[in-house]
């Protein structure tokens, strides 16, 4: 079973289109799927052609929000009513081709997700440049070397979704997320068509949120289970900093009784005013990296923070190690 995962905001033209080509690439594939339309607070009717299209055909199946919650909330809600091994995640705007739908299957032999790259686009270059640039960005940030971490069109295998956890804007991290759990990242060039309805639901505000958002998983997946590593290293350099302004100052302050009284070594009251401040951040950050530490252990108790791929159905039992008589 396969499970197409689609989230939906005011797409109401672009909707039949849609699931006669997903349709279409089954039959020609031969493959057994069902299709999950997210209905993220869409104003233009689009819900209307997702419950008609759910009468129509048995294998699709939809999910309405009261409102806009977003495309990581889309996506999540998708994936939990997902039934299938794999799930194929794509948009409703027609831009990514479901004829794509087989080398994602193919490719995703030997990996846990492949992620779209859309070599050649078709939008305005104020779109392209500044994506680019930021997916750039995330591939030296995160090391996970995706030329399009953005694209909608994923493939992935169900049990990545058992352990990574989608909330905010994560959505176009979900590789980044996977692969600092362990699982097999890949890539493949897909094709991307022109949009044909509407018009594009991101603006310059992404690109500002994104790179917020890419802080966010850069510290989640470097240091989720030990903030202090990080909060704590920039207090206790802060902290020594300040130390030594203030060990400074006092060699200062002695050396003063034996000289004139109008020496006035290095503007020494700034160097006051800095050497506080650093001693006051540094004690700041490493209090804050402890109470992370203290959340981090008390809400982490039920959660893994490591990932297992398989298990051997071999049952140990209690004792039988240091059994005599056990053969």
């Amino acid at each position: 079973m396969i499970s197409v995962v689609i989230p939906v905001f005011d797409e109401k033209e672009s909707l039949p289109i849609l699931n006669a080509e997903i349709a279409e690439a089954a039959r020609k594939a031969g493959l057994d799927l069902e299709v999950i339309y997210v209905d993220d607070g869409s104003r233009d009717g689009s819900w209307q052609v997702i419950a008609e299209m759910a009468r129509d055909c048995p294998w699709v199946h939809g999910i309405r929000f009261r409102r806009n919650f977003g495309k990581a909330a889309a996506l999540s809600a998708g994936f939990h009513a997902a039934h299938g091994d794999i799930i194929l995640t794509l948009d409703a705007d027609l831009q990514d081709d479901p004829a794509e739908l087989p080398r994602f299957l193919a490719a995703l032999e030997g990996h846990d997700v492949i992620s779209g790259w859309k070599k050649v686009r078709h939008d305005p270059w104020h779109k392209v440049i500044p994506s680019r640039i930021f997916n750039w960005l995330v591939s030296r940030v995160t090391g996970v070397k995706l030329h399009d971490h953005n694209c909608g069109m994923k493939c992935y295998r169900a049990e990545v979704f058992r352990e990574v956890r989608l909330y905010g804007e994560l959505h176009r991290f979900i590789p980044v997320l996977a692969a600092a759990r362990g699982f097999r990242v890949g890539e493949i060039e897909i094709q991307h068509r022109p949009r044909r309805f509407g018009h594009t639901k991101y603006g310059v505000r992404r690109f500002m949120k994104g790179f917020l958002d890419l802080m966010t998983v850069k510290f989640l997946t470097g240091f989720g289970q030990r903030p202090q590593h990080l909060l704590g290293s920039i207090g206790l350099v802060s902290f020594l900093a300040g130390a030594l302004g203030m060990i400074y100052l006092s060699v200062i302050w002695v050396i003063r009784l034996w000289l004139p009284d109008d020496f006035e070594p290095l503007h020494n009251r700034p160097m006051l005013i800095y050497a506080v401040a650093a001693l006051l951040l540094g004690a700041q950050m490493m209090s804050i990296g402890f109470l992370a530490e203290l959340i981090t252990d008390y809400l982490g108790c039920d959660e893994d923070s490591y990932s297992i791929a398989e298990r051997t159905d071999r049952e140990v039992k209690p004792g039988s190690l240091f059994d005599k008589d056990a053969g």
